[in-house]
């Protein structure tokens, strides 16, 4: 099947390198993709697909019925771009830069989307299989996902979560994607699965005054945020060791002039785990340490939890398809269901509904979301990505779908529906100032309820 399907994609070879040359050319952050979703779209016309678009927000999905019952498979390609303006080629305007390979990701979705076209391509293939152009993987620019939260545009701040919500996953069965690692040669790997996380922002809110004339009048915002720090740091060693907990949060903006007591402070942060049980446990902790902090100076802080990304999980048998399937194509693959990934990635979400399958292939160099971050071998990082797309889609829906209903049949999902995973990602939305100074001079902090 190797060589059938290398023959598939290899007509379309220019195609694909010109579509990542192009989408590393023009990078957009989470939701703004509208050049990479407008040059994308008009590629899959000229293929022959009609698009279902997403509407007010970048993205579509393409879908292929090979004619014959079976599981429906997505496969998804992420459009945006990070944030790294010291990278030598990013964005002058933005800072906006592909510095984790997603500009492979989509070239590589479109080159299997070419080569699904071609003569006999399906002949071994039952059940429908659906291209997912999809934004805003990259958990950035909160402030900007807020307002359009606010406005009513999305709901979700990952754009998997929030195309499961517009119904462009519905019917759905199984997902894969195939994302970028800076392994040197021609490799391909996969672990157990990866973090997910909540997301946060706290604006501490104090009351300015003249800084050398007064301050004494004032209640620095700056303080209590960085007393809110150290409180959170004091916490670390609480962290259980294998739930993998990460919190690393900014301050974004820390005062307007120097010669004023800062009034406004806003820091922004996750919450990263290995379970979502432990995840919100620790997010308690931290809110609870942050509001002790803005009163312990008199201040008060907004806090403001944002659902964000479910940890994503993968059976020994998933790996072991990773490693018979990709290591047709490269020199080397790792696949070791112990490994965890204490990074996210909104793939996650869809594998809380259903299986999912997450691995790497190489073709990048540098650190990922780095300014070294390049796709230094488009060949294996783009064509042989599409290849090992097209293998993988024929061991899961040749004979009658059977390894896709084998994985199926045995995988637990966390929610029997996506109805129940959006009510419990709802839970943890919060949106409050965390301190009350009451008439009396008591003190009450409400931090969030117990999840």
């Amino acid at each position: 099947m190797k060589a059938k399907y290398e023959a598939c994609v290899e007509p379309h070879r220019q195609l694909i390198l010109d579509a990542e040359r192009y989408l590393w050319n023009h990078p957009e952050t989470g939701y703004r993709e509208w050049q990479a979703h407008a040059y994308l779209a008009e590629a899959y016309r000229k293929l022959g697909y009609e698009l279902t678009e997403a509407g007010d927000i970048p993205g579509f999905t393409a879908e292929v019925d090979t004619g014959r019952p079976g599981p429906t498979v997505a496969v998804f390609g992420e459009l945006d771009s990070l944030l790294c303006d010291t990278h030598p080629e990013a964005d002058p305007t933005t800072g906006a830069v592909h510095a984790c390979g997603h500009n492979a990701q989509s070239a590589a979705l479109l080159g299997l989307a070419a080569a699904l076209k071609e003569p006999g391509a399906l002949d071994n293939l039952c059940g429908k299989i659906r291209l997912v152009a999809v934004p805003a993987e990259e958990l950035i620019e909160v402030e900007y996902r807020e307002t359009l939260y606010k406005q009513g545009t999305i709901r979700y701040f990952g754009g998997k979560p929030e195309f499961m919500r517009r119904g462009l996953l519905n019917g759905v069965d199984l997902a894969f994607m195939i994302h970028h690692c800076t392994d040197a040669g021609s490799v391909a790997r996969m672990g157990g699965g990866s973090n997910g996380c909540i997301a946060k922002t706290m604006v501490f809110e104090g009351k300015a005054a003249h800084a050398g004339g007064a301050p004494h009048l004032g209640v620095n915002a700056l303080y209590a945020a960085t007393q809110a720090l150290n409180a959170a740091n004091a916490l670390r060693e609480t962290f259980v060791d294998n739930e993998h907990i990460r919190f690393h949060p900014i301050i974004n903006h820390g005062g307007a002039v120097v010669n004023a007591i800062p009034d406004t402070v806003t820091m922004e942060s996750y919450v990263r785990g290995a379970t979502m049980k432990e995840i919100t446990a620790v997010n308690r902790k931290i809110n609870r340490a942050i509001a002790a902090s803005a009163a312990a100076l008199g201040a008060n802080v907004h806090l403001r939890d944002i659902p964000g990304y479910w940890p994503r999980k993968h059976s020994a048998k998933c790996c072991q398809l990773i490693e018979d399937v990709m290591g047709q194509v490269v020199d080397k693959v790792v696949a070791d269901p112990s490994a965890w990934s204490t990074g996210c990635s909104d793939i996650g979400d869809v594998g809380a509904v259903m299986p999912i399958l997450h691995p790497y292939i190489s073709g990048a160099v540098g650190t990922g979301h780095g300014n070294d971050y390049y796709i230094a071998d488009p060949d294996t990082a783009c064509v042989k990505s599409a290849v090992c797309q097209l293998l993988l889609l024929d061991a899961l829906l040749a004979n009658g779908g059977a390894k896709a209903k084998e994985l199926m049949d045995e995988y637990e999902p966390d929610f029997p529906s996506m109805e129940d995973y959006f009510a419990f990602m709802d839970k943890l939305n919060l949106d409050q100032k965390a301190v009350t100074y009451e008439e009396d001079g008591r003190v009450t902090l409400d931090f969030g309820p117990v999840l």
